[in-house]
C-alpha cells in the first residue's frame, strides 16, 4: 500500500431528521475538496414544484409529467450552495414550513424516488462525492466506500432545531419533538426505500457530540478508507 497516494472514494451519510447530515456533509466535503451533493434539497425542490403547481402525492400522472419540465442544479455562491429550479434560485423557498411539512409525502412517491435516486447515481460515477439522505447507503451509493448513520436521541433533534428558529417561525419545543418523532416513523415505515441503516454503515450518535467532533470522526474514517483501497 503506498501511504503517499489516496484514491478519492464516495461517502454516504443517512440518518433520520435533525440529525445534522447536511451540516456535517458539506463540512466534511470541504476538508476533503469533495463535492457534497444535497439530497434532501432535490426532494424539497420537487416539493416546492408540486405544492406550486397544485400536484398532490397521489397524483401520478402530473407527478410523471412535472418530473420531464424540471431540472434541479446545484450553484456555487459567497452564501454556500444555491439550489435552482429551472434556473431559479429557490434556496430560501425550500425551507419553509410548508414544505418541511409535506417533503415525506412526496418522498414515498416511487416516480419521485427513482428520478432522484437516479440522478444521484449519475453525479457520483466519478467519486469524490459526499452524500446525504435516508436510503444513500442502501439505495443509492450501495457500493459507496464509506457508510455512516448518523442520528440522536429525538430530544436533542427537537432542541437543535428550536435553536435554529427565529421569532418569525417560532415553534413550541414540544410540537417540534412530535413532529420529528412522526417525520422518523413515516420514514422509516415507509414501503419504498425506508430509512434503514445499511448492514455495513458505522454508526454515529452525535447526541453528545459537537459538529467538529462529528466532522472530525468521519474525515478521519475517510482518509483512512482511501488508503485502503
Amino acid at each position: 500500500m503506498n501511504l503517499h497516494h489516496t484514491t478519492k472514494i464516495n461517502i454516504a451519510i443517512d440518518g433520520p431528521a435533525g440529525a445534522g447530515k447536511s451540516t456535517v456533509a458539506r463540512l466534511v466535503a470541504n476538508q476533503l475538496n469533495y463535492v457534497y451533493v444535497d439530497t434532501g434539497a432535490m426532494y424539497r425542490a420537487v416539493t416546492f414544484y408540486a405544492l406550486t403547481n397544485a400536484i398532490t402525492p397521489d397524483n401520478a400522472r402530473e407527478i410523471e409529467a412535472a418530473l420531464k419540465n424540471m431540472n434541479i442544479s446545484f450553484e456555487p455562491s459567497e452564501y454556500g450552495q444555491q439550489v435552482l429550479l429551472n434556473g431559479t434560485n429557490i434556496s430560501e423557498q425550500i425551507r419553509s414550513r410548508e414544505v418541511t411539512s409535506n417533503v415525506s409525502n412526496y418522498a414515498q412517491v416511487a416516480a419521485i424516488r427513482h428520478y432522484l435516486g437516479e440522478l444521484q447515481k449519475q453525479l457520483a460515477i466519478h467519486k469524490g462525492i459526499v452524500m446525504d439522505g435516508r436510503d444513500i447507503g442502501t439505495y443509492v451509493l450501495p457500493n459507496a466506500e464509506l457508510k455512516i448513520f448518523l442520528t440522536a436521541s429525538v430530544k436533542v433533534r427537537a432542541q437543535r432545531r428550536f435553536n435554529e428558529l427565529t421569532e418569525n417561525n417560532f415553534i413550541p419545543l414540544d410540537q417540534l419533538e412530535a413532529e420529528i418523532q412522526a417525520r422518523d416513523e413515516q420514514d422509516q415505515n415507509r414501503e419504498i426505500s425506508p430509512l434503514v441503516r445499511a448492514d455495513d454503515a458505522i454508526l454515529l450518535d452525535s447526541s453528545q457530540l459537537t459538529i467538529d467532533e462529528v466532522v472530525n470522526e468521519i474525515v478521519s474514517l475517510s482518509r483512512k478508507k482511501m488508503l485502503e483501497v
